[in-house]
């Protein structure tokens, strides 16, 4: 959280919560990488901040509540307020994104996209009974087959497009960074519960990295 954003006038119990990170999904990024020698580019701040998987026009972009919680410094956020953030955030974030897939592509070195997310066990009262969630829109090669293999795993529940639908308006990582460069890609959501500890990200990990190379020439 930037120091000149004053945490956002929250306390550090509501940080710590959901609404403030994806929990467990840095941790599991992180081994996966290493454990396929894949490159690496994530976001260091706060969604409440910015949300970089959003685009910049969307009205949660910058979201004045989450999950019933209101944000103090989202609530009265002006024009230049959003631009600040978009260019000292969101824009760099991408242009990582964007240099490592130039440079992947001018080498001719194969590129599989995969966005790395979790999600609450439990939203507004309801449970979520998947495990893990596949997210695709336009291209559904990777994602139909990674949860396929997924599905392989006894005891694994996978949902298609859970908890939520993919699509350009609530997406922005994928539409942009994988559907336009015509790239398999996929989005993951990983329940916060499987992952919150070392054992659990540890086990995920281990287990996309031993998936997901065989289906990196899909058709």
């Amino acid at each position: 959280m930037p120091r000149s954003l004053a945490a956002l006038g929250l306390p550090d119990a509501d940080l710590r919560r959901h609404i403030g990170w994806d929990i467990g999904a840095a941790e599991v990024s992180r081994l996966l990488s290493a454990q396929l020698d894949a490159t690496l580019v994530m976001q260091g701040y706060s969604r409440l901040v910015i949300d970089c998987n959003r685009p910049p026009q969307a009205a949660d972009s910058i979201a004045p509540c989450s999950d019933g919680t209101v944000i103090p410094g989202n609530a009265s956020v002006n024009f230049a307020d959003v631009e600040q953030r978009r260019l000292a955030i969101f824009e760099p974030y991408h242009a990582a994104i964007t240099a490592q897939l130039d440079a992947r592509a001018a080498r001719g070195q194969l590129s599989v996209l995969i966005a790395v997310h979790s999600f609450t066990p439990i939203w507004q009262g309801r449970a979520r009974p998947w495990q893990v969630g596949v997210l695709y829109h336009r291209d559904a090669r990777l994602a139909l087959a990674l949860g396929a293999s997924l599905e392989g795993e006894p005891g694994t529940v996978v949902g298609y497009n859970e908890p939520y639908d993919l699509n350009d308006e609530s997406d922005y990582s994928i539409p942009v960074h994988g559907e336009q460069r015509g790239l398999l890609h996929v989005e993951l959501e990983i329940r916060q519960d499987l992952i919150a500890d070392p054992v659990g990200q540890q086990y995920w990990a281990a287990l996309l990295a031993r998936l997901l190379p065989p289906l990196q020439t899909l058709p």
